[in-house]
């Protein structure tokens, strides 16, 4: 009978569930995708099923569950915090301490309780530490025998940096950074302060900093502040927050604004107001530093493991910009991030310690690795895109070859529509990897403020990612390594750059200008978050980007999630549909169906009857 672990992280944020039978992951997936609430922090009961289904494996014969961290220790540093600070931090004290004596500290019951609704529970539950789930993310599906490896994030229980060495079945955690000095929750603390959401809007913020003006005596200025004041940085990438500055450890914000605005002379930007220059040298300011941060714990690690192999997990770790320069330093041969490198990534980390530590299971290495090219969500057939089309009265035409679906699409894209493109199996982790991706001409110059301002409903200045060949990545980026996660940021060619970049006007003046022949996937600093598409791990949006190569000659395309703002990645054909019809996207394709916008009827509501075209 075939041995399975369930692993669930939960009571954060992005919850979520992940399967192994016999060692493999057969199946993980975040609860927000299900129950459409972004970084649903809810138990994940709906990813539970899903994985259990997918797998085929009944709740009854499952050899272990795993939950992604200790409970009882992180209330240790809850405690031990709030007695270190007293009495500052009296109203979080009073805000907290009632959930976690009601709730979260009695977690092995809740999470008793909820797993019960499943069956009988017959198997054991077992608590990794939070670091240990994101290590254990990271090595046991990469590629190599033996790597140094490296999580960062905000705080787990007390660790908020590992550096430990991974080897076979093995992971020794070697040093650990613990709370309240983290280079997550600094780089969060920035965030926030530019007006951004804390632990989701860091993205912002990275994509904010190119439009900051490098070298100049407004950044270097702010950065000398951040390091005589906020923060010391040790020469092995260790840190040392100034804790007179923060509040998160006992407080109910961030930041002391008061502080902060007397230091770097702007007051805490709020929400959707203008970006002025200042934010922008602000948040590259903090860019540049925390880069320096990652490749400095980079060397340190190579320098105590001797590997000639990283891996990386932690929400930091899809800072894709550190993640590039750290590549361009060449301490370590190889790099792999795991690509759902966040809490959620928890939940498959904790069921892969439970596997190779706990039952001290033999490990399998996969290539290109373990993920399945992270298509590990739940996937639908036309038969199901058939109910979407019969529950909205759809109308879409109906291809029985899949070529010619791509050779349509190609021609679609090329004459600048945006397509949305719902294919096989969903994503596990936050990014669109052609699954359940917006799709564009990465030629076409109003492509990017088209996909922002009338697609994805968001800011202007944010970039879009270019998808490319795998192998001809190296004629568009300067990029030697893959990059199948969109986990490496890499300059733009020279050659296919102009010289038209922008100026130093406003925000709005400084957006849209020609700055490459791919436009609209070449950010202000003629830098792309690269996506290299494998045929081995998505032959069909494989497929798609050579029809576009045959029409075009071109072999990249806009690559962007298939959702809009504040709504999560779309998980169904209904969420497709919807999502599509909400917006001015102009076509859908899914499975073997394509949708064009001005052929649906213009409702709300759910009508019978099926207009599907054979």
């Amino acid at each position: 009978m075939a041995e399975a672990v369930l692993g669930i992280s939960a009571y954060y944020h992005d919850s979520a569930a992940a399967l192994l039978v016999d060692g493999r992951i057969v199946a993980a997936a975040q609860e927000e995708r299900f129950t459409r609430i972004k970084h649903d922090a809810a138990f994940p009961k709906q990813a539970v099923k899903y994985v259990l289904d997918e797998g085929g494996i009944p709740f009854e014969s499952l050899t272990a569950i795993v939950f992604y961290e200790k409970p009882f220790i992180k209330f240790e540093r809850l405690l031990e915090t709030y007695h270190a600070f007293a009495p500052k931090g009296i109203m979080s004290f009073v805000s907290a301490i009632p959930v976690w004596i009601k709730d979260k500290l009695f977690m092995k019951k809740m999470l008793k309780d909820e797993l019960s609704k499943f069956g009988t529970i017959q198997s054991p539950i077992w608590f990794p530490e939070h670091h240990l789930s994101h290590a254990s993310s990271a090595f046991y599906p990469s590629p190599y025998e033996e790597a140094a490896i490296l999580t960062i994030d905000g705080v787990g229980e007390w660790s908020t940096t590992t550096i430990g060495k991974g080897h076979g079945n093995h992971i020794e955690i070697l040093r650990e950074l613990h709370f309240p000095h983290s280079v997550g929750l600094l780089y969060s603390a920035f965030t926030y302060y530019t007006g951004f959401r804390v632990n989701s809007g860091e993205y912002k913020l990275m994509g904010l900093a190119p439009y900051g003006h490098s070298g100049s005596a407004q950044v270097m200025e702010f950065k000398d502040k951040i390091l005589q004041n906020l923060v010391e940085v040790l020469p092995d990438g260790s840190i040392f927050l100034n804790m007179d500055y923060f509040d998160f450890a006992t407080g109910l914000k961030m930041t002391h604004n008061k502080r902060w605005e007397a230091l770097f002379g702007i007051p805490p930007r709020k929400p959707e107001s203008d970006l002025t220059q200042d934010y922008m040298n602000l948040a590259l300011a903090i860019q540049e530093i925390t880069e320096d941060i990652v490749i400095r714990l980079g060397r340190y690690a190579k320098e105590i493991t001797h590997c000639n192999n990283l891996v990386l997990a932690g929400g930091v770790a899809l800072n894709c910009v550190a993640n590039g320069k750290l590549l361009k330093t060449k301490i370590f041969e190889n790099i792999w991030i795991q690509p759902a490198a966040g809490d959620a990534g928890g939940a498959l980390g904790a069921a892969l310690a439970a596997w190779h530590i706990g039952l001290d299971k033999p490990r399998v290495i996969y290539l290109p690795d373990g993920m399945s090219g992270t298509f590990l969500g739940p996937g639908f057939n036309d038969n199901d895109i058939k109910r979407t089309i019969t529950r909205y009265s759809a109308i879409a035409t109906h291809f029985s070859d899949f070529k010619s679906l791509c050779t349509e699409t190609a021609d679609l894209l090329a004459s600048g529509n945006v397509v949305g493109w719902f294919q096989g199996r969903m994503e596990f982790g936050p990014r669109s990897l052609g699954n359940r991706s917006i799709l564009g001409d990465a030629r076409n110059p109003d492509m990017q403020r088209k996909l922002n301002l009338k697609i994805k409903y968001r800011e202007g200045f944010r970039p879009f990612a270019p998808a490319v060949l795998d192998e001809k990545c190296h004629e568009y980026f300067d990029l030697e390594h893959v990059s199948p996660y969109m986990l490496f940021v890499a300059p733009v060619n020279e050659a296919r750059r102009t010289k038209e970049a922008g100026g130093d006007g406003t925000l709005p003046e400084r957006l849209y200008h020609l700055r490459s022949d791919i436009p609209a996937v070449t950010h202000i600093d003629y830098s792309a978050r690269v996506q290299t598409v494998h045929v081995s791990t998505n032959p069909q949006f494989y497929q798609l980007l050579q029809a576009f190569s045959e029409k075009t000659g071109y072999d990249v395309l806009v690559n962007t999630s298939f959702n809009v703002r504040g709504e999560p990645i779309v998980g169904t054909p209904d969420d497709a549909y919807r999502c599509f019809m909400s917006t001015e996207m102009d076509y859908l394709v899914t499975g073997n169906f394509l949708f064009k916008k001005e052929d649906q009827p213009e409702t709300n509501g759910f009508l019978k009857g099926s207009k599907y075209i054979d």
